[in-house]
């Protein structure tokens, strides 16, 4: 954890960059949080716009959702962009649909001299207040040791992945793959995309019981891909042990039923409150974190009753919690 007044870049190592020359002055309260998610479709998005609705209500400011129409969409989120940086909000807490393409669009936020925090997937350049996220790596590696235990070490497992290329995606199946590596009796017999989308896994998970005819375990790099799954195993009339990662309400609900073995958590709800904090932190003059990332939790049938609250019953963390959750 990091504590700073000032604005930090997230490029990986580059340092640090005072806030003087971004900040746009203290006010007291009232203000404009333009908040930027991937999509309608994935639930674990809809907890972050939950989470920073409520932050912003309770500090007296307020939210404006960007959105695109069609998930993950680069020219639309780049379209959001350029409408964004006219109508000028007080700050921005952002989630690139693409980490590496959505750079000259934040390049364009910091010429605006509209501050802004990154939240969910870490940008791969551009000037930030703040990062809230994961561990992306260690949650693929955390449930996927989870499903593999469970399996006692061995299986055919198939792994389908969000959009390629995507930071989340490659770090969490490094962590799956690195899992399966460390279980010399578990095979792996395909890795595919479903890009994140609950229809596209089915159909994935439907084209891969076709050419196996044993498939043991299902890593998803989502929620949404591993309901696909279940769905797709339900309409064969099969079984295998499921994951996904998200730790969202439909997840919990097949979690109690016993048709999902577990989700991966890194708290969506969290990173929508604490990005919103840090932004309007920082218009108050506040000291803000410059990085918080988020441990991961495996939600189980054995502890999954802390996160089976309705969204809007939630809490958000204090500033004084964000150090403990972001603490290493």
């Amino acid at each position: 954890m990091k504590l700073t007044l000032g604005y930090s870049t997230c490029s990986f190592a580059l340092p640090l960059l005072m806030a003087a020359a971004f900040t746009t002055g203290a006010r007291a309260d009232g203000e404009t949080i333009a908040v930027f998610t991937k999509n309608q479709t994935n639930p674990f998005f809809q907890t972050v716009r939950v989470g920073a609705d409520n932050m912003a209500k309770s500090l007296n400011a307020k939210t404006l959702q960007y959105i695109p129409t069609k998930p993950d969409s680069i020219p639309e989120q780049l379209s959001q962009i350029e409408d964004v940086v006219v109508k000028k909000p007080s700050a921005i807490v952002f989630t690139p649909v693409d980490y590496k393409a959505m750079v000259p669009g934040v390049e364009k936020i910091n010429e605006a001299k509209i501050p802004v925090v990154n939240i969910t997937d870490r940008s791969a350049g551009g000037k930030f207040l703040s990062f809230v996220g994961a561990d992306d790596y260690s949650l693929g590696l955390e449930t996927a040791r989870f499903l593999l235990k469970t399996l006692g070490g061995k299986g055919n497992i198939v792994i389908i992945e969000g959009v390629k290329g995507s930071l989340t995606n490659v770090d969490r199946v490094r962590g799956f793959n690195d899992a399966i590596k460390e279980n010399p009796g578990a095979k792996l017999l395909a890795s595919q995309p479903g890009n994140y989308q609950r229809l596209q896994a089915l159909q994935v998970m439907e084209n891969l019981m076709q050419s196996n005819s044993q498939i043991d375990g299902v890593l998803a790099a989502n929620d949404a891909m591993a309901v696909g799954a279940i769905e797709a195993l339900d309409g064969a009339n099969r079984k295998a042990q499921v994951i996904g990662i998200n730790g969202t309400k439909e997840a919990i609900d097949a979690i109690k039923s016993g048709k999902l073995l577990a989700s991966g958590d890194y708290n969506g709800f969290a990173q929508g409150c604490l990005g919103t904090m840090m932004a309007i932190r920082s218009l108050r003059n506040q000291p803000v974190i410059s990085e918080i990332v988020l441990k991961p939790t495996v939600i189980t049938k054995d502890n999954y009753q802390p996160f089976d609250v309705p969204l809007e019953q939630r809490t958000c963390p204090t500033f004084e919690d964000a150090g403990k959750l972001g603490a290493k």
